[in-house]
């Protein structure tokens, strides 16, 4: 087993660039996917979020939320937390290192803060999903904003300011230029689409609101259809790339 405090400086840095190195060979290995076969008989509730409100969802492990988009429009924050305990919550900042990309797609997965995986990118359209920079804020002139709107979400689960971090704005392919410049590369097409399997006990707070850089109108529908998955249904992600396999084992160790 590696003794990470042995390691030599040297060694460091050649562990870390051969992570790099196989994590970029695997840049190429996700992404759009079909929308998932859902059986009438796996569906569990399906609803409609109209444009600048939120929801406050539930789901077990091993369900899955289907996320549509029917309009194309850019923005749905999302905000996830363990049920069993609230305390350990989704980490921006550690799916994106632990995964060494912004590319969040097919076989990707959204980590916690605890090194466990709350939720298994099972289906996407290839719409992109920002986890850069955060919802929507009051200061860009729209009624309602998402930061607002996950705070109130929160107050629902009895979970307050101190329990939100930076969410993922779903449908957001934030681009990045060599001056630091950000910008929406696109518009998601009508009937974009991302899959969530839950891997806990999830409680869930989606606020369909803009992306920060999208303007305030640019809204529309957001259907979300909560149902049943089988049991390999994440298998592309647990097989995906070594951070996801360890993520993945502490989660088994979690539920033992």
């Amino acid at each position: 087993m590696l003794d990470l405090d042995r390691l030599t400086p040297d060694e460091y840095r050649t562990r870390y660039l051969d992570l790099q190195s196989r994590a970029r060979a695997l840049a190429g290995a996700s992404g759009p996917t079909d929308p998932p076969a859902i059986p009438p008989d796996d569906v569990i509730a399906t609803e409609t979020i109209p444009p600048g409100t939120y929801a406050t969802l539930r789901a077990r492990r091993g369900e899955a939320l289907h996320i549509v988009n029917p309009a194309g429009t850019p923005g749905a924050s999302i905000m996830l937390w363990n049920a069993d305990d609230p305390s350990e919550r989704f980490n921006a900042g550690d799916t994106l290192k632990l995964q060494w990309t912004t590319r969040l797609t097919t076989g990707r997965v959204l980590f916690s803060d605890m090194g466990r995986i709350l939720a298994a990118i099972i289906a996407d359209s290839g719409a992109g999903h920002d986890a850069v920079l955060g919802p929507s804020t009051p200061d860009r002139g729209a009624v309602r904003n998402g930061r607002d709107n996950l705070r109130n979400a929160a107050g629902k689960f009895g979970l307050g300011r101190r329990d939100l971090a930076t969410s993922l704005t779903l449908f957001a392919d934030l681009a990045v230029g060599e001056d630091g410049t950000m910008r929406l590369r696109h518009t998601p097409p009508p009937g974009s689409f991302v899959t969530l399997r839950a891997e806990m006990n999830l409680l869930i707070a989606l606020s369909n609101t803009p992306h920060p850089l999208a303007g305030a109108g640019a809204t529309g529908p957001i259907v979300v259809t909560r149902h049943r998955t089988a049991a390999d249904a994440a298998a592309v992600c647990r097989a995906f790339s070594d951070e996801a396999r360890r993520g993945f084992e502490n989660n088994d160790s979690y539920f033992a």
